[in-house]
Parts: structure tokens; sequence; C-alpha cells
């Protein structure tokens, strides 16, 4: 299969050298000017990974769109948008487009399936996501886990996981777009919640931040149309270890760092997640607790033991 990785960055290179290992036709494509693009070019190494010679490095975006059968996005969640509106110029008629991004557009409220939909014929071209836990430092080692491949197009989605399952990923078939998409994107804003416990060395708090924040996003999941269970599989709560555990986790750092008062230069999407679900829960008049506490805590300058206290303080509910 021909298949154009359209990001060069942490987990879209991770994805093309996955991809290669497991026999397909594969190029990454990137920003000419990006640091992680010149690096890969030069090099074909990065802070992660070697890429063997057979990927095929690439600014041409108009020679990675026409060769591909399957396109592969895996760019900064709020930039989709604008980057699509360089991508529809080609003809993806009969292409797969596929989402490794893991975020809500801000100013939308939409779905990243969503955002894409606005550009595409669904019929000609049929959008996929790929969503749950992983990262390249584990995969590189040969240490396996298990993923889901979401879409509305149960053909498209069978082929791709047949396609992509191996022996170190092991792929599910999702059955909940709806879900798969929030649960993913949300884990990230739990994520700056673990890290914040982290740095208040409240870790033995993060136990129940899993329990109660895998219930509160199923409770959007359910009222935005999917499937409130999907916040128990692989795309939300699957994806806990990775994401509010591992050093290696950009959301967690970055909440982490941030209840230091230390600075965090790499991307953490669930920043900018937290303000989208924050908006998307108001809208439906959805309790949304964490969610809420970390939206104020980054946006409106609310305090972290303040959010703690309000946590804390809330009127005594039932569990379930």
């Amino acid at each position: 299969m021909r298949i154009s990785v359209l990001g060069c960055g942490r987990w879209g290179s991770c994805i093309a050298w996955y991809l290669d290992k497991i026999g397909h036709d594969v190029m990454s494509c990137g920003l000419a000017d990006a640091p992680e693009f010149i690096q890969l070019k030069n090099t074909h190494k990065n802070d992660y990974l070697t890429f063997p010679d057979s990927i095929k490095v690439s600014s041409d975006l108009r020679q990675a769109v026409d060769r591909a059968e399957v396109i592969i996005i895996s760019i900064s969640s709020q930039y989709l948008r604008s980057y699509f509106e360089d991508i529809s110029k080609y003809n993806l008629d009969g292409k797969v487009i596929v989402l490794c991004m893991k975020g809500v557009e801000v100013t939308t409220g939409k779905r990243l399936s969503e955002v894409v939909s606005e550009f595409v014929d669904e019929r000609k071209t049929p959008i996929a996501v790929w969503v749950g836990p992983g990262h390249p430092q584990d995969y590189v080692k040969g240490i396996p886990n298990c993923m889901v491949i979401d879409s509305d197009n149960q053909e498209v989605k069978q082929r791709l996981v047949n396609e992509f399952t191996s022996d170190l990923i092991r792929f599910y078939l999702g059955t909940d777009l709806i879900g798969s998409e929030i649960g993913a994107a949300a884990k990230n804003v739990i994520g700056i919640a673990a890290g914040i416990l982290d740095g208040l060395n409240y870790t033995s708090l993060k136990g129940a931040l899993m329990a109660r924040g895998t219930k509160e996003i199923s409770r959007l999941i359910e009222a935005l149309g999917g499937n409130k269970m999907s916040a128990y599989g692989l795309c939300h709560l699957g994806d806990y270890e990775a994401t509010l555990f591992s050093p290696w986790s950009h959301n967690r750092k970055y909440g982490e760092s941030f209840a230091k008062g230390e600075q965090f230069s790499k991307l953490a999407e669930g920043v900018m997640t937290s303000k989208a679900l924050y908006k998307l829960g108001c809208e439906k008049g959805i309790d949304l607790p964490i969610v809420e506490c970390i939206y104020k805590v980054l946006f409106e300058n609310l305090s972290v033991q303040d959010a703690l206290d309000a946590l804390f303080m809330r009127s005594v509910k039932k569990e379930f």
C-alpha cells in the first residue's frame, strides 16, 4: 500500500517508521523550513528513531498527495483546517484520509473528522481516525501496544485494520466515531490534570482522577451522540498509562511544569482541547468539573490550589 504521512513530528515520524517496518511503501512529508523535517531530511533520524533508506522524505505536498492511496495526517490539531485548505487543492478522490491527531477545533467545537468533511466528499474520500496509546520510545524497542481505527465507512475501517495490524500494534475496529475522537482528545486534558497532581506531589490522587475523569468524559460523549462506554475503551481510559503516568507524555509534563511554575516548550494538545471541551460542556449543559478546572487554571488564572479545593468542596453525589 502506498502511504504518505503528512507531519514529521514525534508521532508522525513513528507512524512512517512503523508502516515501513510492516512492509508498506511510505513517504514522510513535512514543511521545508520545519526543524523536525530538516533533521529527518538531512540525517534520516530524530530524537526518537532512525528511518531506513526505504522511507522517502520530502517537502513536496503535491507529490505526497498524488502518490498516495492512504494519506495519514499527524499535525497540531488546531492547524488542521488551514492545512486542509492547501491539501484540498489537489485531487483527493479515491484516497483514504487517516487522522492521527487528538483534539477538538476550538473555534467551532468540531471533531477533526468533521473539519475534514467540510473539504471532501466522503463517498469519494473516506475519513478514518487512528487513536489509542503508545509512545515512539516504546515502539522502537519492540514493546507492543493496542490501538483503534474508527470510521463511518465500514469497508475502509476493516481494510485499514487488516493492513496495519502486526505483532507490534494490535488494532481494534472502532464502533463509535464520536466517542473515539472525543475520548482521544479528552485524555490529553486529563493528562494535564495528572501532571498538575505530580507537580504538587499529589500523585496518589491520580487513581481518583482516572475514575472520575473517565466518568466525566463518558457524559460528554453521550451528550454529543456517542456511546458513553467508549470512554472506557482504548481511545480514552486505555490511553491513560501513556498520558497520565509516562515520563514521555507531553500533556502530563506540561501540567507538572505548570504546577511548578516552570516552562514547557513542546506541544501539549490538551491545553487548547480544554478550552474546546469546556465550551462544548457549556453549550450542552454537561457537568465537566475536571475539564472546567483545567480550563480556568490555564485560561482564567484560577490558582491550582483553588481549583483543587473547588473539586473537593462540590456537593455530595452518588458515585454512579
